[in-house]
């Protein structure tokens, strides 16, 4: 998002049901966590939750169809490189995290393959360190 953009009600109140969320949210919880904020359609959600995608103020956790609130919102820009979300099974804990060295091999792959990429995302899911210990 360009500082000349400012979010609108809806997407300001969604961005923050998604940044104060303890996990990934699905769009009908927003939905239900935003009733008392005048939403009463899905459609209101799915609209805020298309441009704060396009803005890069969250992510779409596809194995899921959820969504959480990007963790590094100024360190990456709309078409940023590889992002991977590691995802417990057991807490619902997302880890956002980028790696050089795995985009570096996946330009390698997508370059010397001809393979024009749109977006690169990687999600790992298993059992978090506080609930392996657990």
């Amino acid at each position: 998002m360009t500082a000349t953009q400012e979010l609108t009600k809806n997407q300001s109140l969604v961005f923050n049901a998604l940044a104060r969320a303890d996990g990934p949210l699905s769009a009908y919880t927003i939905l239900d966590q935003l009733r008392n904020d005048g939403f009463r359609a899905p459609l209101q959600v799915y609209r805020a939750l298309d441009k704060l995608l396009d803005y890069g103020m969250i992510h779409r956790l596809e194995s899921i169809n959820a969504f959480v609130a990007c963790a590094h919102p100024h360190t990456h820009s709309h078409g940023h490189g590889m992002i991977a979300f590691a995802i417990c099974e057991k807490c619902g804990q997302v880890s956002e995290f980028s790696d050089d060295v795995i985009t570096g091999r996946v330009r390698e792959w997508t370059n010397g393959n001809g393979f024009k990429q749109s977006k690169t995302t990687i999600e790992i899911r298993g059992v978090c360190a506080n609930c392996s210990t657990a």
